[in-house]
């Protein structure tokens, strides 16, 4: 514990290398995360309008709320998540981040559509209601959309300087 050698390393030793190596991801991960959080307000603020007081049907209600707080999160993550990284064609970025965030739409809508409309078949006192609309679609739905969100963004969207894109990569493992 002491730092000599065939000791073994001390704990602040194993923290500072894990830092060290994994630091990048974290402040990633972080700014994502905020620039998630505020979206998210966005999207649950203006689904719980658009629902109690304008009266819009609610997997209508939570595609308009998801769309508007994607907007914001293009910016976000591009101007401040990610800027760092290369910056490819603006219109290639803005249609990927938009495909892969309708793919996280889909994830939260299909999880709201089979609360309410499957389980709620069932159990309409427990499933139809805006609780249960809430939590299928911001808590399971969000959750599982941002996972697939933030793989896919560090991966297709915003890549590192120098990685090949995906299709360039592809042809080099062929040759």
């Amino acid at each position: 514990m002491t730092g000599e050698p065939g000791s073994r390393q001390t704990r602040p030793g194993l923290v500072r290398s894990l830092i060290d190596r994994f630091g990048h991801l974290i402040r990633e991960l972080s700014k994502f995360a905020t620039v998630g959080g505020v979206a998210f307000l966005v999207d649950f603020a203006l689904f719980n309008y658009l629902i109690g007081p304008q009266g819009v049907e609610q997997v209508t209600a939570k595609t308009i709320s998801t769309v508007l707080a994607a907007s914001f999160a293009f910016v976000g993550n591009r101007f401040w998540t990610w800027r760092h990284r290369k910056r490819s064609n603006p219109a290639r970025e803005y249609a990927l981040f938009f495909f892969f965030n309708a793919v996280g739409l889909g994830i939260a809508v299909a999880c709201l559509a089979i609360s309410r409309y499957g389980l709620g078949s069932i159990w309409p006192t427990v499933f139809q209601t805006r609780l249960a609309d809430n939590i299928a679609s911001f808590v399971v739905g969000t959750g599982l959309g941002t996972l697939f969100r933030f793989w896919s963004y560090r991966r297709f969207v915003f890549v590192e300087a120098g990685t090949p894109p995906v299709a360039e990569a592809n042809q080099e493992r062929g040759a």
